[in-house]
């Protein structure tokens, strides 16, 4: 969303999803300060709990909040602090903002001392490795958050306020929330609507029709598909949804659980054989294994393909690029056949942008609240129309003029209903995920290099080690 290099651009995709691109460096810089975040002695007393202040919130102590300075800027972040402001009048002068590009060299020094920020933006390519942060016992658990009357309507939870999929995002082990993903981003396929009616064709529903749409364009000197081909793990943004509507949605937490023979279920094999497919009738456009995401966004941009896997970031990403007229859009991957155990619209969508509340925070309370407030239907409206993304509030586009993808999104989102997947492969097991599934095998598949079978037998290979692996701390679906 806006970043300028592939490495700030690829940890983006993660924030969508994916934690910690530098989870080695996260890893030994958290450890060395695992003991220094329990000394509540620190922390400032708790306010008066009421109706106005239901997390109790001492109305006159400082606030010091940080940042990610991306894609997404920090105005956004900086007129909540103004709203929060105006609720505690006491801390006028006292809300203390910083922004950042670089969290984990800015914080390393403050959680290693045990004087964590009390609101963190945990993003970008310094972002800090969360399972590790959840390992040592680094975060507060944002429960009283979710269960607190949300801003706008007491008679609801903040939990009951948010998209589908937001609150288990923020879970690794059990029931307690570690994390708030602000931004929520729709994966599929994104196209144009207008060159798909040049060709005189309407988004396919099924693989049999999509296979005849990339056929009528090929005769016309336009490929069907690219994608990322240096970052092939954007491939699973159309093909894991995929994957569960053939076989359903326990499919993919097989896979999450790194169960025994996941990836060998006929699901997973349909739609390798199906994206094979792309390759072998020569529908992928000329090149694209050496494409890098912005290379291949801006192909499609100029029509010389139709598809591309890609999160909802890409409107805002390649708009220096987009056709005036290009009339962005995403659909739900198409459907295999009538034996699919999910219907057609069945999507991949998630929270990113991922905040925390480090359990050394002086204000853990003031901290929360202001997650509460950014919740809130004002100041979703308002990040909405900064940065052109959806919030993690079920809601807020109510009155706002949406550009076209955005607008495109909301609507798969509305057309999928309960029927949105939400795959943690990415966030549980970075290096499973994206060197070794994405680059070691799809990759290799999509190239031509290696046939659905052996993709397959590499993927579990993968899956296995990792299981095997007491070095990775591993997560299950609750």
């Amino acid at each position: 969303m806006g970043f300028t290099s592939d490495v700030g651009r690829r940890d983006l995709i993660k924030r969508s999803a994916a934690l910690g691109l530098i989870t080695v460096p996260a890893m030994s810089v958290l450890s060395a300060c695992a003991s220094g975040g329990d000394d509540d002695t620190k922390k400032v007393d708790k306010g008066k709990k009421s109706a106005k202040n239901p997390l109790a919130v001492n109305e006159s102590a400082a606030l010091d909040v940080v940042i990610f300075d991306g894609g997404f800027g920090q105005q956004y972040a900086k007129d909540a602090e103004a709203e929060y402001a105006a609720a505690f009048p006491k801390t006028k002068g006292k809300v203390k903002h910083a922004a950042t590009q670089k969290i984990q060299t800015v914080l390393q020094p403050r959680f290693n001392g045990g004087t964590p920020p009390d609101l963190v933006d945990n993003s970008g390519a310094e972002q800090m490795d969360m399972g590790t942060l959840v390992g040592k016992n680094q975060l507060t658990d944002l429960t009283p958050l979710l269960d607190a009357p949300s801003l706008d309507d007491p008679n609801k939870t903040v939990r009951e306020t948010l998209r589908p999929g937001v609150v288990e995002m923020g879970q690794f082990d059990g029931k307690p929330v570690w994390i708030l993903y602000y931004a929520y981003t729709v994966y599929g396929v994104w196209y144009s609507r207008t060159n798909l009616a040049k060709l005189d064709v309407e988004y396919p529903e099924t693989w049999d029709d999509m296979l005849k749409v990339c056929e009528k364009a090929k005769k016309k000197g336009i490929a069907g598909w690219t994608y990322p081909g240096k970052f092939p793990y954007y491939l699973p943004f159309s093909l894991y949804p995929f994957i569960a509507k053939i076989g359903g949605r326990e499919v993919l937490d097989a896979i999450d659980n790194l169960e025994p023979n996941a990836w060998k279920h006929p699901a997973v094999k349909a739609a390798f054989e199906a994206y094979y497919e792309l390759y072998r009738k020569g529908y992928i456009l000329k090149g694209t294994p050496g494409l890098t995401h912005i290379e291949s966004q801006t192909a499609w941009n100029q029509g010389k393909a139709l598809f591309i896997p890609n999160g909802s970031w890409v409107e805002n990403e390649a708009k220096k690029t987009t056709p005036d007229d290009f009339q962005m859009a995403v659909s739900a991957p198409s459907g295999l056949d009538k034996s699919d155990k999910m219907p057609f619209g069945t999507l991949w969508a998630s929270g990113g942008e991922p905040f925390i509340v480090p359990k050394a925070a002086k204000n853990p309370e003031g901290g929360m609240e202001l997650l509460r407030i950014m919740l809130g239907e004002k100041s979703t409206k308002n990040f909405i129309k900064q940065v052109s993304s959806l919030s993690s509030l079920n809601g807020g586009t109510d009155g706002l003029d949406l550009p076209p993808g955005l607008a495109s999104a909301q609507q798969a989102l509305t057309k999928a209903g309960k029927n949105v997947v939400n795959p943690r492969l990415q966030d549980w097991y970075v290096t499973l995920q994206k060197q070794q599934i994405g680059v070691g095998a799809l990759g290799e598949m999509m190239a031509g290099r290696m046939t659905p079978a052996e993709t397959v037998k590499k993927c579990q290979k993968f899956a296995d080690d990792t299981a095997k692996d007491d070095a990775v701390k591993k997560y299950k679906h609750v």
